[in-house]
């Protein structure tokens, strides 16, 4: 792991610990070089999953991809990054569970319904973006339903 300041390569791990419900592993590291400390994660990646696109064609999975777009929907939102990491973990792993392939509609709706709990702003954010409305009406019917 390089160095966050000096971008030296030789880095050592000065303390482990488990975190997310022992999901991931959070690991303190220290420069070799310019003795400067910080924090790392590991988590187990979801290989092999593939997203099925509505034009039936496929793609990798990307938590990145995923990560950037909830992001943008909680722009300058009262949201932690622990949120997002607690709702994407527990999304990849209903979506891992035994499947080769999970729909990008799949993906769009699970995600909706997890934003929808966390931050209303956001959720009409990305649902307005995901589900592509087309005039101000269907963005006022979405409001109506989360407001009624």
């Amino acid at each position: 792991m390089k160095c966050i300041k000096c971008k030296n390569t030789d880095t050592k791990v000065v303390d482990s610990r488990v975190a997310e419900q022992g999901k991931m592993i959070r690991r303190r590291r220290e420069c070799e070089k310019c003795g400067i400390r910080f924090t790392t994660f590991e988590r187990a990646e979801i290989s092999n999953l593939l997203v099925k696109k509505k034009d039936g064609s496929y793609e990798p999975y990307s938590r990145e991809k995923l990560e950037r777009g909830i992001w943008i929907a909680c722009g300058k939102r009262p949201v932690s990054q622990m949120e997002i990491d607690q709702l994407i973990s527990s999304l990849e792993e209903k979506w891992g569970a035994n499947k080769k392939a999970v729909s990008s509609q799949t993906i769009g709706e699970d995600v909706v319904k997890m934003l929808k709990k966390i931050d209303h702003i956001a959720y009409i954010r990305f649902a307005s973006v995901y589900r592509s409305f087309k005039d101000v009406d269907e963005f006022k019917e979405e409001l109506t339903k989360l407001l009624g």
